[in-house]
């Protein structure tokens, strides 16, 4: 056990209390990381900088480098902080912040989330429902998302697994139009599945 026992005097009143040690040094840890700071005006702490600015580059000290950001009503903003001297840049670091976000949510917006839908079948499926079970798979496909069909036996039928291994098979055959095996046919305990993914285009 990571315990230390502390003690504490409050007058006439002794107390003590149980400190756990090795949770003690993991918030202290976690309290004393340092917080991340825009390299930013008065946050940049190297003596001298590579100014960028109107296609030209001079190296001068960060304090008459800031000097000529404050004369244009703009912001020193450290690019390159690992460089030798590091690179700064005037900029409007407001509005420059706000359009890398904006930039960043639109990215997010367009970014299509891929799922996984699944579609179940048996290995005695009959005609029917083989083609209700298709024509499921071929909307969600349609959709982007990849599709794993799950084929579950039930009490003898785990000994034959080839005929679960056809139904699959013959569903993949079927979508190939739409749909590659990203996944072949695998057993998990006493289910078969076989894993498809929309083709591009």
């Amino acid at each position: 056990m990571y315990r230390q026992v502390r003690w504490a005097n409050f007058g006439s009143s002794t107390f003590f209390f149980v400190v756990h040690t090795k949770t003690f040094w993991r918030y202290r840890a976690i309290a004393r990381q340092p917080r991340q700071v825009d390299l930013v005006n008065e946050n940049i702490r190297a003596s001298r900088v590579l100014l960028i600015h109107d296609g030209k580059q001079e190296e001068m000290s960060t304090r008459d480098a800031q000097q000529r950001a404050d004369d244009m009503g703009q912001d020193l903003v450290l690019v390159q902080a690992n460089a030798q001297p590091p690179v700064a840049k005037i900029m409007d670091w407001g509005k420059a912040k706000f359009e890398a976000q904006k930039r960043q949510k639109e990215q997010r917006k367009n970014q299509k989330v891929v799922q996984v839908k699944e579609v179940r079948m048996s290995p005695v499926i009959d005609s029917g429902d083989f083609e209700t079970r298709k024509k499921a798979a071929i909307k969600f496909l349609e959709k982007g998302n990849k599709v794993k069909l799950n084929l579950r036996f039930r009490g003898r039928m785990i000994t034959h697994q080839d005929i679960g291994r056809e139904v699959l098979e013959r569903m993949a055959d079927e979508l190939d139009d739409i749909a590659k095996v990203e996944q072949r046919a695998k057993m998990d305990g006493r289910q078969m599945f076989l894993v498809l993914a929309p083709k591009k285009g």
